[in-house]
């Protein structure tokens, strides 16, 4: 075999254990069943990634446009949805707190971590911050229009089928704005080049079947790769809570992240963190938005909407606030290495929260409360945001071109 299919091959092959155990139903511990789980899914998003690339050339702008977003965040998705449904069916249950701890573990660790590291690494290598195209204004309007709503849910108390609707409204919109521009020519590299040079109809095959065996997957390994997750976490003594945050995102949010890094150290960096500005606001509209959908189609009502605790506002708020805050930073379509190291750092304080509040409590004769450092970085994030745009106030008007096509 050609090495060039070398890496499809690979992936496939990361895919096998978990789709086995699945069919076959073999018992054994929720660890190893999680970790195949997980190892199947993180394989078949590379396969995504790979086929949504070389997937555009064949389709037209606006359908390419539609289908790859929805593709992009099909491993999120997939996760996320089963929590959700699984919340539906058994109101009483801890499905739905899992299932925003998912959906808020992943955007920050898309922003916190995929975009600063983005922006370090490069500035590593050429000695500057990324530089985003003109364009990229629609993607932030967007996204800034998402947050803002998404900070009024924590006030109000609740995710309706009314927040949903909005959010998926701003995404249409979204893309009945990008899928009026023309074609864009850009770069195949990696394996994606390899589907790229074969003839059209081979091509075509191949992206279709890639699809489909990739979608499989992520559906067929979703449901054990969740369950195993909160029931490894219950025999570990971790708290599974954390788990469903931060570990199940990374099966699906590592092969964007390796593959910008890839682009970031080739040079073409704002291609990259365009690519993930993207993916933020696909899943600040897309996948949230149907979260409450999902819901009400699994209670099968409307009402009452999804129950969630403070714990979960407050996720959500802080969420919204770190958006807010690399929105700010993003209105003059440039982000400086100072900054991606503020965005780092404000990420890992609250990631690492867990481990000093306590002492920190104890040091200050307070009584123990795990929002407090949620609460403390929530304000941080919204003043800092404040503060950067009063400074690039002459920027804010411009992000108004942004419904431009």
């Amino acid at each position: 075999m050609s090495r060039a299919f070398r890496p499809f091959l690979w992936a496939i092959l990361l895919t096998l254990p978990g789709l086995f155990l699945r069919f076959l139903a073999i018992e054994t511990s929720p660890i190893v069943l999680a970790a195949f789980a997980g190892l199947a899914i993180l394989g078949a998003s590379f396969l995504l990634t790979w086929a949504c690339e070389a997937g555009q050339l064949d389709m037209p702008q606006a359908v390419a446009i539609a289908v790859v977003a929805f593709i992009a965040v099909l491993p999120e998705y997939a996760v996320d949805m089963y929590f959700t449904w699984m919340a539906g069916q058994d109101p009483t249950s801890t499905y739905s707190h899992y299932a925003i701890a998912n959906m808020t573990g992943a955007n920050r660790l898309l922003i916190g971590l995929g975009w600063s590291v983005l922006v370090l690494i490069f500035a590593s290598r050429f000695h500057k911050g990324i530089r985003l195209r003109a364009e990229k204004r629609t993607e932030i309007l967007f996204l800034g229009l998402a947050t803002l709503y998404a900070l009024v849910i924590p006030l109000k108390g609740s995710l309706t089928w009314v927040d949903g609707a909005v959010l998926l409204g701003l995404y249409v919109w979204y893309l009945l704005i990008i899928g009026r521009r023309g074609i864009e020519d850009e770069p195949v590299e990696g394996p994606a080049a390899v589907l790229a040079r074969m003839t059209p109809g081979r091509r075509k095959l191949s992206v279709f079947f890639l699809f489909l065996f990739s979608a499989a997957v992520i559906v067929l390994d979703a449901e054990p790769f969740s369950e195993n997750l909160v029931k490894s976490g219950k025999l570990l003594g971790v708290n599974e809570f954390l788990l469903v945050q931060w570990i199940a995102p990374i099966a699906s949010e590592a092969p964007e992240f390796i593959i910008s890094i890839m682009f970031a150290m080739r040079g073409n960096a704002g291609l990259a963190l365009g690519s993930l500005l993207a993916s933020k606001l696909n899943q600040w509209t897309l996948l949230v938005g149907m979260i409450p959908w999902v819901y009400a189609l699994s209670s099968q009502g409307l009402t009452p909407p999804m129950h969630l605790d403070a714990h979960q506002f407050q996720e959500i708020l802080l969420t919204a606030a770190q958006s807010f805050f690399a929105i700010a930073l993003l209105m003059n379509l440039h982000l400086h290495k100072r900054q991606a190291i503020w965005l780092l750092l404000l990420f890992l304080g609250q990631f690492l929260s867990p481990l000093y509040e306590e002492p920190v409590a104890a040091l200050l004769g307070l009584s123990p409360d795990p929002l407090r450092f949620h609460a403390i970085f929530s304000w941080a994030y919204l003043i800092f945001g404040l503060c950067t745009v009063v400074r690039d106030r002459k920027y804010l008007l411009l992000l108004l071109r942004g419904f431009r096509i």
